[in-house]
């Protein structure tokens, strides 16, 4: 695999990353990951790292010109690696490590699955990185478009991506796969509330609300610091739990709106600590905005039975289903009214959670992803069973 991104940093598509490498480890794959220098190794699944950099450390998604030459680096050390391992397939993830994994593919002949989270161009127009009327976003629509010819199969982490592709990309509906995110949930299950409040300082009484992830506009973190006014305001009581990074922006826009003796922020979370702390909370919210990406953190809250509150769109849709509590895309006021009406209804919280766990255990299990990967390892590999 390659993973051009500081593996591992407990964030949505390093989670996507591992949980497939476990998945197809577990069906007797060889799975390697070549990445970056920085992130941390998790146990039981090998890991190659670029020689280290010492003035980068940033662990945030988004664009970088720091990229350019740290994928350079990447390139050579997944060139040099594979020729010593000699790959049957290159599972490349974004798009500048299916970039990579096309020069490798040159080199070793080994089909190339290119796992798609997202547009890039729309990533970087999303993160500010540049304007959707500018020269760089033609320039990127047009490298986007050559790298998603590259691909021998394109796996998409949700059926809008799906979608984006053949629409919008002119894609071929049988080089796509939909593989959409999942949890494992035996890992990610209800913990002991009162041994999670005592860890984080929350009374038991407290209604909590958890947000875990990555904090960025991107990511809808300053619309919910805006409902969390919007609450303070109507008077409504609840203890925000927000764990992720970076923390130091967010506490200081939460002084700003007053809002901060009514946010817990716990900085990063071990992702093996995730459950334990999301079983603190009553609820759980992600403002995520994209259309397209994937919001790998709502298979977590509801394999943890967390009644959800996102805003309406079709990959929010496509994982929560009608266990959803949905908001118009945008909709502060209306995004902090359903908070509101979840806390209002403490007795209807139980039976929610139920709901969404038992999806998330029907639906959304891993074991089940990795099968697929392996059938779409097959298909181009033309292995027996395929």
């Amino acid at each position: 695999m390659v993973a051009p991104t500081p593996y591992f940093a407990d964030r949505g598509c390093h989670v996507r990353i591992y949980e497939e490498a476990r998945a197809l480890r577990a069906l007797g794959h060889d799975v390697r990951i070549v990445t970056y220098h920085i992130g941390r190794d998790l146990l039981g699944i090998p890991v190659v790292r670029i020689p280290r950099i010492p003035w980068y450390n940033r662990l945030e998604a988004g664009p970088s010109c720091h990229k350019l030459y740290l994928d350079l680096l990447l390139l050579g050390k997944a060139t040099a690696f594979s020729l010593r391992f000699r790959p049957q397939v290159i599972h490349a993830h974004l798009h500048e490590g299916a970039a990579i994994g096309w020069l490798l593919k040159l080199v070793t002949r080994a089909p190339l699955i290119f796992d798609y989270q997202g547009s890039l161009s729309g990533e970087c127009i999303d993160h500010g990185f540049f304007q959707a009327d500018s020269r760089a976003a033609r320039i990127f629509r047009w490298a986007e478009r050559f790298i998603n010819n590259c691909a021998d199969r394109i796996v998409t982490s949700s059926s809008a991506g799906y979608a984006d592709l053949t629409k919008n990309w002119g894609v071929a509906p049988e080089r796509l796969v939909s593989v959409i995110d999942g949890v494992d949930t035996d890992q990610f299950r209800p913990h002991d509330r009162q041994e999670a409040r005592n860890r984080l300082g929350i009374a038991l009484e407290e209604p909590v609300v958890a947000y875990l992830g990555l904090m960025s506009a991107y990511q809808g973190t300053d619309l919910l610091l805006d409902a969390i006014a919007l609450l303070k305001a109507q008077g409504v009581r609840a203890r925000f739990l927000i764990m992720g990074f970076p923390v130091e922006r967010y506490r200081a826009a939460a002084e700003a709106r007053g809002i901060g003796d009514m946010i817990t922020f716990t900085g990063k979370v071990d992702y093996r600590e995730a459950p334990l702390f999301l079983s603190a909370a009553d609820l759980a919210v992600s403002p995520k905005l994209s259309l397209t990406e994937a919001n790998g953190k709502l298979f977590n809250y509801m394999a943890c039975a967390l009644p959800v509150v996102v805003f309406d769109t079709p990959v929010n849709r496509e994982i929560l289903g009608d266990t959803g509590v949905y908001a118009p895309l945008g909709d502060t006021t209306a995004f902090a009214a359903r908070i509101a009406d979840l806390l209002a209804d403490r007795d209807g919280l139980k039976g929610r959670g139920e709901r969404v766990r038992a999806k998330a255990v029907k639906d959304h299990a891993w074991q089940a992803r990795g099968a697929r990967l392996a059938e779409v390892y097959r298909a181009v590999t033309g292995a027996p069973g395929a």
